[in-house]
This record gives C-alpha cells, sequence and structure tokens, in this order.
C-alpha cells in the first residue's frame, strides 16, 4: 500500500482539504487529516478529441510526451491513420499504445473517406463501424464530419449512427457553423458533442440544443480565448480538447495550459478542474479515476492548486517519475504509396480574365473565396504577386492528374513548402510561389514516402513520417527540433506570416470544412457540395 499526503483535490464535492491518499492501484482509502506535506494532489487531466497522428509523433511517443504534462488520458480518433491504412492502421495505434501507461481511448472513426469527393486509402464501412464499436476498447463514435450525410439522410451514414446507439456509445460531432433547422435535426440524429465552434454565439446554440461543446486550442485552430467564458456559464457542458497539435506545442505543454490560462482568467476553479477532467470521464464513461474512494489512482501531484508545476503524474498507481521507458519500440511500418508523380506542365495555370482564390485565415480552419481578376493576381511578367501563390494536390493512392489552384495570405516571396498531413485523406499537398521550388519539395516527399518539406530551389529540408507518412516513433524532442527547423525556413527564408504554416496549409485540403478547399479531384465548396473550376467564368 502506498500513502501520499498533501493537499487533496476534491473535485466532486468541490472542497480542498489536508490528508492522505491509500492506494495501489485503485485508491483505497482517503484520510481527513492534519499533515505538514504542501503539495497539491489533482485529478489528471483529460483531452476530449485528440488525433494522435497530428503530432508527428506514434501514440508511444506521444504519450511520453504529455505524460509530463499531467495529462492522464487521452480521447483519441485514428482518423487519419485510417484514412491512409484502414483497419491496419488502428490496429498499429492500439498496439502501439499497449507501450505506454498513458490512458489512451479509441473512437471509431465515422468518417473514412472523410467524404466521397476525394481519394483516401482506405474505406470503413458501416458493417465495419458496427464491429469496431462492439469492442470495450473503442469508447464512441468518432467525429461525424459528413453532416450533409446527417442531414440529407444518407442510410450508410445513419447506419453508423444507429449502430452506435444499439452499443451505447457517444457520437462526436464536427459542424462548423451549422445552425438551426439542420442543427436541430444534426443533434436530433444523437450527434453530443462539437469541437468546431469558433464563436461564442454558435457554441451557446449548440449547447441549449443539448450538446456538449469541447473547447478546443489547437497548433492552427485556436479557440480558447473566444470560448473560455463556457467554462461557468455551463460548466456540466464543457470539456477541453486540442483536436490536432504539432510536436513543438507538446514540448510547451498539453491540457494543463489550457488550465493555467482558465485560472488567469479568474473562472471558478471547479468549473475548470471539471472541464480538463470530470466531464469528459463522465461523458465518455471512461475508467479514469478523479480522486474518489475505489477510483483507479490516476492523479498529479503539483505545487501549487493551480497546478503551476507538475512534480509527478501517477496512473494507476504507479509514478510516471520512476517509470521505464524503453529506448526504442519494435513496430512494423506501414503506409500506402503508389508512386506518385509531377511535371511542371502540370503547374501551368491557364491564362483567364477571372479566377477562384482560396483565402486563407491564419490561425482558422474556414477560407473565404474570392473571384479575382488576372491583374490582381499576376504581375506584367505572368508570375505570381507577393500573397499570391499555388496551391497542388497530388493522389498518393491512384496515378491521377495533379488538382492545381491559387491561394491568398500564405505570402511566400519565395520557394515552396508540402507535407503529406493533408487532412483528411492525406495526400501531397504542396503551396509554392515557383514551380520548381514546388517540384523539388514534391521529389523530396517522394524520395521519403511521406512527411514533411521545404526548398527555396536550392536548399531542401526535409522530416521523414514513416508511419503512414503521418508519425514517426522518434521522440517528441527529436521531432519538434526538426520541425521548428522547417517552419523556421518556411517562415525566415521563404516569407510566409503563417504562424503553423504546415498546419494551416494541412487544413486547405479539409473538405468539410467551409468555404472553399482543395482535394485531390479539384476545388470543392462544401455548402454546395459541388466541385469548382479554378477559372472562373
Amino acid at each position: 500500500m502506498k500513502i501520499l499526503k498533501g493537499n487533496i483535490v476534491d473535485i466532486v464535492n468541490k472542497r480542498i482539504f489536508k490528508g492522505e491518499i491509500h492506494f495501489t492501484k485503485i485508491i483505497h482509502k482517503i484520510v481527513e487529516k492534519d499533515v505538514t506535506e504542501n503539495v497539491f494532489i489533482l485529478p489528471g487531466f483529460v483531452n476530449s478529441h485528440v488525433h494522435i497522428e497530428s503530432s508527428m509523433l506514434s501514440p508511444y511517443a506521444f504519450s511520453k510526451s504529455v505524460l509530463k504534462h499531467g495529462t492522464v488520458a487521452v480521447v483519441s480518433d485514428p482518423h487519419e491513420i485510417a484514412n491512409v491504412c484502414g483497419i491496419e492502421g488502428i490496429q498499429f495505434m492500439i498496439d502501439n499504445a499497449k507501450e505506454t501507461p498513458l490512458k489512451i481511448f479509441y473512437t471509431v472513426p465515422s468518417c473514412v473517406p472523410a467524404t466521397t469527393f476525394e481519394t483516401s486509402g482506405a474505406t470503413i464501412d458501416s458493417s465495419t463501424v458496427k464491429s469496431l464499436l462492439s469492442k470495450k476498447y473503442f469508447v464512441a463514435l468518432s467525429e461525424m464530419m459528413n453532416f450533409p450525410g446527417v442531414i440529407f439522410n444518407d442510410v450508410e451514414v445513419h447506419k453508423k449512427l444507429t449502430y452506435a446507439k444499439q452499443y451505447n456509445k457517444p457520437v462526436d460531432g464536427h459542424a462548423p457553423k451549422l445552425s438551426r433547422e439542420n442543427l436541430i435535426k444534426y443533434i436530433n440524429a444523437g450527434i453530443s458533442t462539437d469541437h468546431e465552434c469558433s464563436t461564442l454565439e454558435e457554441a451557446i446554440e449548440k449547447i441549449k440544443l443539448g450538446m456538449k461543446i469541447q473547447i478546443r486550442e489547437g497548433s492552427a485552430a485556436k479557440n480558447f480565448d473566444s470560448l473560455s467564458s463556457l467554462i461557468d456559464l455551463f460548466p456540466d457542458n464543457v470539456m477541453l480538447c486540442t483536436d490536432d497539435s504539432h510536436p513543438d506545442d507538446l514540448l510547451e505543454g498539453h491540457i494543463n495550459t489550457l488550465v493555467k490560462r482558465a485560472f488567469k482568467n479568474n473562472l471558478n476553479y471547479f468549473n475548470v478542474l471539471k472541464a480538463s477532467s470530470l466531464n469528459a470521464v463522465k461523458h465518455y464513461n471512461l475508467p479514469v479515476g478523479l480522486l474518489q474512494l475505489n477510483d483507479p489512482a490516476d492523479f498529479i501531484i503539483c505545487n501549487n492548486q493551480h497546478a503551476d508545476i507538475i512534480l509527478d503524474t501517477y496512473i494507476n498507481g504507479q509514478s510516471i517519475s520512476t517509470y521505464k521507458f524503453q529506448d526504442s519500440v519494435n513496430y512494423k511500418y506501414i503506409n500506402k504509396w503508389n508512386e506518385p508523380s509531377l511535371t511542371l506542365s502540370d503547374l501551368e495555370i491557364p491564362k483567364a480574365s477571372y479566377y477562384r482564390v482560396i483565402e486563407c485565415i491564419d490561425g482558422e480552419l474556414l477560407t473565404n473565396e474570392l473571384i479575382l481578376k488576372y491583374e490582381d493576381i499576376f504581375d506584367f511578367t505572368g508570375q505570381l504577386k507577393l500573397g499570391f501563390d499555388k496551391i497542388v494536390v497530388i493522389n498518393r493512392y491512384v496515378i491521377e492528374k495533379p488538382s492545381l489552384g491559387i491561394i491568398k495570405n500564405i505570402n511566400l516571396k519565395n520557394g515552396a513548402f508540402g507535407s503529406t498531413i493533408a487532412h483528411d485523406s492525406h495526400n501531397i499537398l504542396i503551396a509554392g510561389h515557383d514551380d520548381l521550388s514546388i517540384l523539388s519539395v514534391f521529389n523530396k516527399l517522394s524520395e521519403n514516402m511521406g512527411g514533411l518539406a521545404t526548398s527555396n530551389g536550392e536548399f531542401t529540408l526535409s522530416l521523414p513520417l514513416p508511419i503512414g507518412g503521418l508519425m514517426t516513433n522518434d521522440d517528441v524532442f527529436v521531432v519538434a527540433t526538426k520541425y521548428k527547423e522547417l517552419q523556421s525556413f518556411v517562415n525566415s527564408f521563404l516569407g510566409s506570416t503563417l504562424k503553423a504554416p504546415f498546419m494551416t496549409l494541412s487544413f486547405m485540403a479539409l473538405l468539410v470544412i467551409p468555404e472553399i478547399k482543395i482535394g485531390d479531384k479539384g476545388l470543392f465548396k462544401i455548402n454546395d457540395l459541388s466541385f469548382v473550376p479554378l477559372v472562373y467564368s
């Protein structure tokens, strides 16, 4: 039997008291008594929605990073690797996670492919969803991005929703800007959460209609400042999540950074802790401890009640400070790569009077559609003006002609950058100001069979991601260092003004987010459910 002494934070009964916790793998006794130890014992943090793949780390490497930040559990949607490698990819995530003490709970991907308007490496149909939902280690049906399929009664989509209900598993949502009658129909189909809110008004409408809101703060989409007041306004209906975080952000922190920001905003202490742990545990019915008698012994030891410094993390009674992580974990490399090709002629934009342009917004997943004249975009020599770049998607699963577009606000002065992290089908996605640099980036990505790359035509840098072109088992510090080098190159040498250029670029292929995006089959407008030509007439 182990005993810890200090200030015990009872989140359920909303009180802090001095005492002892007696535990093995579970908590056997909580004794309220005067003790001299002045540390604070809090429930561990829970990330209510995350794509581990977006960290570029395997579950094993990811866990080594977030455990030290006080995260004891995550609800992970393996949607990204499933879109590349299908069931084999999901099984990789499950197997790799067995090597870590972090409690990783998986949800069943609901949209593989994310839409029928793009090419992915796999399909997970309703019968496969049913089979996966029947297994105990899947806690929910993943974010239902195909909201048109829900609203317009797509048979396959509604089968998946029915199976989630059959197995008493919650359904996560993904419905940016959805409102009024369509939102009501979406919620009435059984969808219980949403992490795509960008305004307080949108979030409040969804909460009042019965949804729980996951306040997201990722590397590209940052909604915490806009939505944090929900924690006090609707304390039982709010959770915290990162959704997509890159490795450099994981070096700085995880859910703990949001907790500290919430405390600095003078939000109610216990409401903040509910949002960071209890609400997710209850919503997903997770076997994660909340510092209650007979709970799993999951908690964190902190220097003060606001968790400014996390001294140790315990999971199932084991201190992470004494846990012996292996130097490396054997795993099978999985990938899908069909020798894609790209030539300079593929990058030629036909001359026309008007063009559709994707306007990206720094820090947002949303984009705008612009209709601009030739002379607004090109100079008198026919070169792109500053502020405009080419964007190209190359199918890596099937040999097809690449799709080409124009994007505003990446603001490259020269060069190109790209990756195979291109939500959600993860084809090859490159933005560039000159064709030779675009080709250099493509060639490096092809050589590595996935990952990240950038080039100014003379120098080319890359970060190989051998697991599906999405992840590596390398340590977070190694990956973050290389990622920072590439990002610094794009910002400092190529001139991009985006705070997270690779992350922002990755969402330019996410067809389910308004207003206009680009996939392997061309420019696409989700509100119209239609492809549109680059040349506007």
